[in-house]
């Protein structure tokens, strides 16, 4: 019963997490389009570091605890020979959105002091990456297909 539990929450902080990494690239792509204006720019800067540090980060660190308490608690689930191979493809995808939930932490910096030169086109492309990956997570986790 605990293990439900632990995956009712798991789903909640992921759904927390992957509203950050769905809209603070957009924050990017405003923030790169308006360069210019001083005035909304740093309004978008505070936005982006609230949304970071305080719903992002713990919201990703929740959800790699109790992804970790779900194996630690039904650990036949990294064995491919009893449920497949779609939970490791699932934690590749995973570590990719690690990687990108640090990705933005470093444009939110290089954003914030002026020293970032992608362009807005470049952010919307960037925002495309965590509907892919939420989508494939979806699949592997519901449907098992490996």
């Amino acid at each position: 019963m605990e293990y439900l539990y632990i995956k009712a929450f798991h789903i909640v902080v992921l759904v927390s997490w992957m509203a950050m990494l769905f809209y603070l690239p957009r924050l990017f792509v405003y923030h790169a389009t308006h360069r210019d204006n001083a005035e909304f720019v740093e309004i978008v800067k505070l936005q982006e570091i609230r949304l970071y540090k305080f719903i992002g980060i713990p919201a990703m660190v929740l959800t790699i605890a109790t992804g970790v308490a779900m194996i630690a608690l039904n650990p036949s689930l990294l064995k491919p020979a009893d449920s497949g191979i779609w939970l490791h493809i699932k934690l590749t995808i995973v570590l990719l959105l690690v990687v990108y939930h640090f990705a933005c932490g470093y444009f939110i910096k290089t954003l914030g002091n002026g020293l970032c030169k992608r362009t807005h086109t470049f952010f919307r492309i960037f925002n495309e990456f965590p509907t892919i990956a939420i989508i494939l997570i979806a699949f592997l986790a519901v449907c098992k297909p490996f």
